[in-house]
Formats: C-alpha cells, sequence, structure tokens
C-alpha cells in the first residue's frame, strides 16, 4: 500500500494540511508536500476537494510456494551445550509436525557440539548439523549465511527458535533475506490444517490484546518463541533418526563483528530461567529494603528470586529478577507471588508454572484468577510464618 498526490491535480489549498494527525503534510511552492511516517489513515484523502490524494490498495497475496514441507527448529547452542529452548521448541515442533503429516528437523550450528543425538530423542526426525571452527563464538552473519543457505536448499514450511538475544539477533534477519514473514515472541502456535498455515499468537498493544498472525503467501512461515512457554517433552532413547552433516561454506559470508568476550550475568545465585521454585516480589513490599525478607524465603526453599516490572523499573532490584512479558518467562514447578497484584503482562511471563501460590492482601487482585492456591493476608506475617514453618521442617 502506499499514498499518492496527483501533483497537475493539487492546487494547494491546504485543505488536508489541517487534518493531518501527524502533521507530515505542508504546503511547498502552491504544490502539497508529504513528509515521512504516513500511516495512511486516509483523512487527507478524505479531506482533498479535487480529489488529488489517493490511497494504493495493497494487491490481494498470491498463493504460496506448494513444494515446501517440514517443520524446523533452530537448536541453539552455546560452548558446545544445547540450550534448553531447543527442546522446548522440539516438543512443540512435534506436535506441529504430526498435525501437518510431514517431518521434523532440528538444525544446530556450532563447533563441538556435544549430545546432538539428544535432539532425536526429544523429538526431530532428522538434525542438520554443521560443525566449524568459525562457528565457536555464535558470530551472527556465519549463523545467517549458513541458516539461509540451508532453507533455501532444503525449503522447510516452518522455522521455529528461541526468542533469545542470539535468535532476536539473526533468525530476523534470515527472514529478511528469504522475504518472508516473522512474528517475534509467540506465545502460542497451532495449525490451520486446511491451509497448512501456522497461526501465530503474541501479545500486542502491552499485553492487552492476543494477536494471531499468518504469513499465507511466503514460505517458510517464521516464529521465535521465548524461552519457557512451552514445556521441555521427556526424552525416548529409542527415537531413530539422522544426523545429516553440512559443509560450512565462508565464501560469501562476510563478518563485521568480532566477539572479545562473553561475560556470564552473576547478578543472581541461582538463575529465575532454570529454577524449579520462584519467590517473587511486587509492589505490595513497600520499599526495596523488604526484598531480603523474600530473599531469606528463597534460601529456605532453595529459590530465585524474582520480581514484577513495576519494582524493577523502581530500582528496587536489578533487571535481571524481572518476570514478564518484558522480562523473563519461567515455567518454575512452584511460584510464590508476593504483593503482586498480577497484571496481564506479569502473568504472560509466569502463569504456565505447575503451581502457583498468591500472598496479596486484595481479594480482588488479578493474581488470585491463576493462582493454585490464593492466601488473602499481610505478606509480612504470611511469608515470615512460611520461613519459620521451614527452617523448623
Amino acid at each position: 500500500m502506499g499514498i499518492n498526490i496527483d501533483l497537475d491535480k493539487c492546487t494547494g489549498c491546504g485543505a488536508c494540511v489541517g487534518v493531518c494527525p501527524f502533521g507530515l503534510l505542508e504546503v511547498v511552492d502552491d504544490k502539497v508536500k508529504l513528509a515521512d511516517g504516513c500511516t495512511l489513515c486516509g483523512a487527507c484523502r478524505d479531506a482533498c476537494p479535487v480529489e488529488a490524494i489517493t490511497i494504493e490498495e495493497g494487491r490481494e497475496a498470491g498463493a504460496a510456494d506448494a513444494s515446501y514441507r517440514g517443520v524446523w527448529v533452530y537448536a541453539e547452542q552455546r560452548n558446545g551445550q544445547i540450550k534448553n529452548v531447543a527442546y522446548e521448541l522440539l516438543a512443540k515442533g512435534r506436535e506441529l509436525a504430526d498435525t501437518l503429516k510431514t517431518e521434523l528437523a532440528a538444525v544446530c550450528l556450532g563447533h563441538d557440539i556435544q549430545d546432538v543425538a539428544s535432539l532425536i530423542a526429544h523429538g526431530a526426525d532428522k538434525v542438520y548439523l554443521t560443525d566449524n571452527p568459525e562457528l565457536a563464538a555464535n558470530q551472527e552473519d556465519y549463523l545467517t549465511h549458513q541458516m539461509v543457505a540451508l532453507i533455501r536448499q532444503r525449503k522447510p514450511e516452518v522455522v521455529l527458535a528461541g526468542a533469545t538475544a542470539l535468535g532476536r539477533a539473526f533468525i530476523p534477519r534470515v527472514a529478511a533475506i528469504l522475504n518472508t514473514g516473522l512474528t517475534a515472541d509467540c506465545t502460542g502456535l497451532d495449525i490451520d490444517t486446511e491451509k497448512r498455515l501456522l497461526r501465530q499468537t503474541r501479545p500486542t498493544f502491552g499485553g492487552n490484546i492476543m494477536a494471531t498472525i499468518i504469513c499465507p503467501a511466503r514460505r517458510p512461515q517464521m516464529a521465535t518463541v521465548r524461552p519457557r512457554v512451552f514445556k521441555k517433552g521427556a526424552p525416548d532413547a529409542k527415537r531413530k533418526g539422522e544426523i545429516i552433516r553440512v559443509e560450512f561454506k565462508k565464501e560469501g559470508a562476510a563478518a563485521r563483528t568480532e566477539l572479545l568476550e562473553f561475560i556470564d550475568e552473576v547478578t543472581e545465585a541461582v538463575k529465575i530461567e532454570d529454577a524449579d521454585i520462584i519467590v517473587s516480589g511486587g509492589r505490595g513490599l513497600g520499599m526495596p529494603e523488604n526484598f531480603k525478607l523474600l530473599a531469606e524465603l528463597a534460601e529456605a526453599l532453595g529459590a530465585a528470586l524474582g520480581a514484577s516490572r513495576a519494582v524493577v523499573d523502581e530500582g528496587w532490584i536489578p533487571y535481571s529478577h524481572q518476570v514478564g512479558q518484558t522480562g523473563k518467562t519461567v515455567c518454575p514447578k512452584l511460584y510464590i507471588a508476593c504483593g503482586i497484584s498480577g497484571a496481564i503482562q506479569h502473568l504472560a511471563g509466569m502463569q504456565t508454572s505447575d503451581i502457583i501460590v498468591a500472598i496479596n492482601d486484595d481479594p480482588n487482585a488479578p493474581i488470585f484468577e491463576v493462582a493454585t492456591y490464593g492466601i488473602v493476608g499481610d505478606l509480612f506475617q504470611v511469608v515470615p510464618e512460611l520461613i519459620k514453618k521451614l527452617k523448623e521442617g
């Protein structure tokens, strides 16, 4: 779609200038000029008395290339260790592939990668493995080059990757080069079986709307998914599959950046992404010093310490502890929410936890709608009692 101004018709009357909600129109030398940033709202077109402004409608999308088949999962690794998000996506990918009656493949790029066969045990029919020293540091230009080459050669129908720092960095570049669509930070994936379309659901407008997006005309259909959105399946050591080694051809791939050093995050004793138990605090704590109380409970439980966005924004606790749409997505066995009201953005990051315990003095707090167990009470009375019982036990 685009906007067209017929300068032969335009009289420079300025009727359109005042109605543009973004102030993008001005009259220059008796003709209207449009600045960048137009949203195609149509207000100027409707106001023009001589019909000099028109909006070109988008053409109907054509049919997708039917030769694309198969579901792929990018199996991210670091230092030779395959990340958990790969296994989570394989569990969902297996479901999607079975619905489409097609194969599931994992793509693993790196160097000295350990336990590649585990990808087959977790559901993959094939593993495309590129093992090369040039890929050891996950250099994004090289990963992009190799992934594009593989997709062009093998033509998968669906490509999934984790919405990790690495996935967010290079997977959009892959989609752009292939001129296909990409939906980022999905929280749900399913298949329209009639049209073989991947239905990609993600929160939008600050989490107030759940949008379902499709890519009807281009292939592959691509999506990134946050870690912990889907649950990792149980491995089957008896599953059979094929590991296909693919050579890395450096020709045509230029590395524009160099990794100097990788610094592991050290602000947490237990990383919330990997924790089986998480104790989280919100504004109900009243002041940053009161996180010491939650830290004591977390220590007693062997848990990680989490937080809502509100207290992170206030500077009470570092961002690395934030749970929610703009923080970490978690799926522990036990999630204890203390003084957290339960805004939709926070719920999006923790509501798939196995057991949720909510402690809040407001019986109408939204957190109770997703809680397995709810305690309506003063957290400064409830939490010390919990700590006392745990230490006694």
